[in-house]
Order: C-alpha cells, then structure tokens, then sequence
C-alpha cells in the first residue's frame, strides 16, 4: 500500500494543529439502561488517539452508532461512547451536541492542545450515507472544516463509501491510524502467502452473507469449517432434513456446488444441539445431523463436531474466523462457539478473529483476547478485503 501513516503526521508535528479522527465507536448499548456493553471498539482507537494527545493536537473525533435515518435519535446518540473515552483516556473528551452545527463548531473552537473533543453520531446528518455525490460532499466540506489533517481509524467503515470516509480525505492531507495499519498489515498476510495449512472457520445465519467469501477462499484454504445457522443450508444441499432450522432454500443448490467444487476441503457438522424453540431455557438435546426432528431448531453444533473442527485446527498454521458456531448469547448454545474458540487459542497457529458476532462472543465467553493473534474490529470490512473487492476507505488513503 503506498499509504501515509500516523507515524508520518507524527514527524511532521501537530501541536496545536487540529486533527479529525474517524473512528469506528459503533459500540452496543443495553436497550434498557443505555450502557455499553462491549467497549473494545473503544479501546481499540486509543493508541491511535493517545499519540496525537500526547503530541499536543487538538483531537477531533467523529464516528456512527446505530443505523439512524439520518436524524438525531436519542437512542443512537455517542454520549455514553464520550464518557467511556474520557474514562480511557484519563482525561475529559468534550461533547459536541451535533455533528456540525453551532455545538459543534463551539467545542472544537474551545480545545486546548492534547485536548479531545467528539463529535454526535454522524448518521444524524443525511450526507453522511447519500448516494447523491454532491449531498455527500457538502456535508464532507463542513467535517473537514474541523481539522488541518484527517486520520482514518475506522476500519470497521473502511468498505463504506459514506462522506467521513471517502470524501473527507480529498479534502485534507490524511493518513492511516494504528488500528487501520494494522487490520490491512495482518488481512494482507492472508490473501498473500499464508502459512500452510490454512484454516478457515465460517458461521453466522446466512450463506449470502458469506457466499462472496466463500468463493474466494476456496480456492486457496485447505480446510473450510462450517457452522452456525448457515450450516443448514448445506446440510439440506447433502440430501438432509434441517427441522424447523433456518434455512435458505434459494442458495441450496448454490450449497450443492460449492461442496462438489470443494474437493473435500469443506467441513460439515456431524451432529448438533436441536431445540424445541429459539429460547434460552428451551428443552435441547444433541443429535446427529441425519436425525433433527422435524418440529426442532437446531441452535448449535454438537460436541462430536467441536472434536472434529478441533483437529483439524490442531493442525493449522494460519487460522481465520468469522461467525459464531451458535446462539452463543443463550448459555445452552454457547459450548460450540466456546469449544471453537478454545481451539484455536491452542494451535499452533497465527490466528485472526473476523470482527462483528466472533469478536463479540470472544468476549461476552470470557475468552483471553490476547490469546489469538489478532482479532478484527471490522466484519464486513474484513469480509471485502478477504473477497479482493476495492475498500472505498482504503481507496482514497491511498489517493
């Protein structure tokens, strides 16, 4: 990549100088008390941020939560997001009450170097996501007012061609912050030489979702491990009764193909956990995969399939993963995602977490983050870069 980085700004000086920040801050909220859940997205921006303040800029943070409809929603607001910063960093982060209005403008105007400011969700403002070039230019005109440099931190936005993004680094010098280095440093590993054998797991609900992907890697994984809702679609493409289990009967024969084409790469549960309903307390047993009855739900892969998915891990080199093996929010049908996991943690291996649902179960089961080698914080984004498919984020650093 010919990409400046923070480190390049950094040589240059910023004291004093205003700096904007995109940042991926698209935490979870608890619906009912509005605290965050998962802070990690958080804490992964703050190398990024700690440089600059210690550098003396003026920081200007600027992020999306939520899809709002490009109105202020109290419930998408970065408020609490601010708070926790301000807890992370050891210092205040001042809060703009809009994006880039009057609040706006103030806080910036108001910061003292080494000082932080965020700005409100930026999906308030209808430019941010526009299809209309010219909606989204103006409304990257007024956040570029805010900085004498950009910084693009937000890799979980980088596959988005949204106004923060795409079009605010055509309007100031701009590098790429620590979090985004090193997510293309550690996604380039895997679509160049990976160390062999190469594993990947996939899960999740639906095989659309992951069909791109899938096309991609086959040709260059040597084990594709399949779990999750999705795993049902393939199983009925072997012939295979599902129950009552989420199912996408337009991608079966595409299912079909793909296992035909695989030449014995992908790997299929051989039992999993069949409940009588999608509920946590719901009566469950495991079964084999030729025996889910026909009024139950499969929510989990079974331990016969934990075993198998498990060595073939054991004897990986180079390991990726994306999407649970479960409902691995219900404590019944958590132990596939768990017993994955647990798995590559203990091989032998150099080992990326895909972001969205599998960084989050990570550590929702308690896991010891510092055990994989590196765990995203972009799904979608890490998804594309995998597909080979142009980032629009990416696209204009390196412009």
């Amino acid at each position: 990549m010919s990409i400046r980085t923070l480190d390049d700004l950094l040589a240059e000086g910023v004291s004093g100088r205003r700096v904007l920040v995109r940042a991926d801050l698209n935490v979870p909220l608890d619906k009912q008390t509005g605290a965050i859940t998962d802070d990690g997205r958080i804490r992964a921006v703050l190398p990024t941020v700690g440089a600059l303040v210690e550098a003396g800029a003026k920081v200007v943070v600027c992020s999306h939560l939520g899809r709002p409809k490009g109105t202020p929603d109290p419930q998408f607001s970065l408020r609490p997001v601010a708070g926790r910063l301000g807890e992370l960093l050891g210092a205040p982060v001042h809060f703009a009450e809009d994006t880039v209005g009057d609040s706006a403008r103030s806080t910036v105007a108001g910061l003292a170097d080494g000082q932080v400011a965020l700005l409100e969700n930026l999906r308030f403002n209808a430019g941010e996501t526009s299809k209309d070039d010219a909606e989204r230019g103006a409304f990257a005109d007024q956040l570029a007012a805010f900085g004498d440099a950009y910084v693009d931190d937000a890799f979980g936005a980088v596959h988005r061609k949204h106004a923060s993004v795409y079009d605010v680094p055509a309007r100031l010098p701009h590098v790429a912050g620590r979090l985004v280095l090193r997510e293309v440093e550690v996604l380039s590993r895997l679509t160049g030489q990976p160390e062999r054998p190469y594993v990947v797991v996939l899960g999740g609900s639906k095989v659309s979702d992951k069909l791109a992907v899938i096309e991609a890697l086959l040709p260059t994984v040597d084990r594709l491990l399949i779990g999750g809702g999705m795993c049902f679609t393939f199983l009925k493409a072997q012939g295979l009764e599902v129950g009552t289990s989420l199912l996408e009967k337009d991608m079966v024969e595409t299912c079909c193909n793909l296992i035909e084409r695989s030449g014995g790469k992908i790997m299929l549960p051989v039992d999993v956990v069949a409940a009588d309903a999608f509920a946590p307390d719901a009566t469950h047993d495991t079964v084999r995969v030729d025996g889910i009855p026909s009024h139950r739900v499969g929510l989990d892969i079974g331990p016969e399939t934990v075993a198998g998915f498990a060595a073939a891990l054991s004897q990986a080199k180079t390991i990726f993963w994306n999407g649970p093996m479960g409902v691995f929010e219900m404590a019944a049908f958590a132990n596939g995602t768990r017993g994955v996991a647990e798995a590559i943690t203990k091989a032998d291996a150099f080992s990326v977490v895909g972001g969205g649902d599998s960084a989050a179960a990570v550590r929702a089961l308690g896991l010891d983050e510092s055990s994989f080698g590196h765990i995203s914080t972009g799904g979608g984004a890490s998804l594309e870069y995998l597909e080979g498919k142009t980032l629009p984020g990416i696209a204009a650093l390196e412009n």
